[in-house]
């Protein structure tokens, strides 16, 4: 064997290793970092929190989460993803184990804010794994990747058997000891990407903190925010709402309501892989439209209002319907996230992590400001069905700014004027 080929074959290898262990650990992240949509309404019941107080308690992990993107996303570029990966499983996972000796509201915020680093290990990987894959296969790697959000689904098909046999304490406990055994196993089935190496060797120069952050002038950067505000940040609400939602509305118990939730849940994320790789055969732009379009669609039926389980208005959408729409819902949004992500190592290759953790964190602030929000308009209009209304806005928004900006980047390339912000 020629030592070209050798060198192709290891990369290879370290390739899917990197992708595989990378994908493994994203969700286990994701399981702890929607642990509250579970444990939470357990915790909302002892302690007699309103429903506002309910979507705060399960936002604060999505807000650590969210604002730690854009920091380790840097520090994965200037570090390596390896360590920065390992040590965020660690701390996610210690800080999960503590919460289950909180006792009051505040030490269940603050203890929140720590389960929340799991969620900040998506820019990790996105840093980490596309170094790995040339461009035309970069969507369908992190598509695959992202798939890790499936990790919500097994947090609504266990923790609730796990809860009503040895209480919400022994779930925050368990999913920490597998956290932290994930973080040993990644350390040790995985090697530094590429482009680490290739800086730590001095190959290539090590960038000024100050020009990681460059990208973030530019208007699209921000446009990508908003779409991921929707796709992944709306997904990451849902994922944390509609267990309430269907306790409140259908009146199911919280065991199957976690099944049902699971039914949005596992489309919304395995299905990103094929949101990858369709965006790498399509394009990221059409795949954007189709999923605008189906969303705005499945979000104004969730909107037509639907009473309580006490019948205090009749129930116009029924459970059938409902899960079968979300369900719609989830997997149109997963390929929206992988869409996104494709556009960043294609316009950004030297700015993955900045770009992709600021990306994240709007997406994931989605996340957390998204159910504080359903909460507040349930509270203000008692519609439950109006955390969709406010769905179907963003959407609009969305598909609005993309098609005027778009149409603003064609007359600007029939004048000739040269536009970083084409995409196909």
């Amino acid at each position: 064997m020629s030592a070209l080929h050798q060198t192709q074959s290891t990369l290879k290898g370290a390739s899917a290793r990197a992708l595989w262990a990378s994908t493994g650990a994203f969700t286990i992240c994701f399981a702890i970092w929607t642990i509250f949509s579970i444990i939470g309404v357990r915790i909302k019941e002892d302690l007699g929190l309103s429903e506002a107080e309910f979507g705060l308690l399960i936002g604060m992990p999505i807000l650590t989460g969210s604002l730690v993107r854009i920091v380790l996303g840097i520090w994965t570029t200037r570090y390596g993803g390896r360590l920065v990966y390992t040590l965020t499983m660690l701390a996610a996972a210690l800080a999960t184990f503590l919460l289950g000796y909180a006792t009051t509201y505040p030490q269940m915020l603050l203890a929140g804010l720590g389960v929340g680093l799991a969620g900040g290990s998506f820019a990790v990987g996105v840093a980490y794994v596309s170094p790995f894959f040339p461009p035309e296969k970069q969507g369908t790697a992190l598509g695959i990747f992202g798939a890790g959000n499936v990790g919500a689904a097994v947090t609504k098909f266990l923790a609730p058997f796990v809860l009503v046999a040895f209480g919400w304490q022994a779930v925050a406990e368990i999913w920490a000891a597998v956290l932290a055994v994930t973080a040993i196993i990644f350390w040790f089935s995985t090697e530094d990407d590429p482009q680490f190496r290739a800086r730590r060797q001095g190959a290539v120069a090590r960038k000024s903190l100050l020009s990681e952050f460059e990208p973030l002038k530019n208007v699209q950067v921000w446009r990508f925010s908003l779409y991921y505000f929707f796709a992944f940040g709306g997904f990451v609400a849902l994922a944390l709402w509609l267990p309430r939602y269907l306790v409140g509305v259908y009146g199911f118990n919280i065991e199957t309501a976690g099944m049902i939730a699971a039914a949005y849940s596992i489309p919304g994320s395995i299905f990103r892989a094929y949101g990858g790789a369709l965006s790498d055969k399509l394009g990221a732009r059409k795949v954007m439209y189709a999923m605008f379009a189906v969303s705005a669609v499945a979000t104004a039926i969730l909107s037509v209002p639907a009473g309580s389980a006490s019948g205090a208005m009749p129930i116009m959408v029924t459970p059938l319907v409902f899960v079968f729409v979300t369900f719609v819902l989830g997997f149109v949004m997963s390929l929206g996230k992988a869409a996104v992500y494709k556009h960043i190592p294609v316009y950004y290759p030297t700015h993955v992590g900045a770009v992709g953790g600021v990306v994240g964190m709007v997406g994931g602030l989605g996340g957390f400001v998204l159910p504080i929000a359903f909460g507040y308009l349930k509270d203000v209009t008692g519609l439950w069905s109006s955390c969709f209304m406010l769905l179907f806005v963003i959407v609009a928004v969305s598909m609005i700014w993309m098609k005027v900006s778009i149409r603003q980047i064609k007359r600007e390339a029939d004048r000739g004027v040269p536009s970083g912000a084409l995409a196909r």
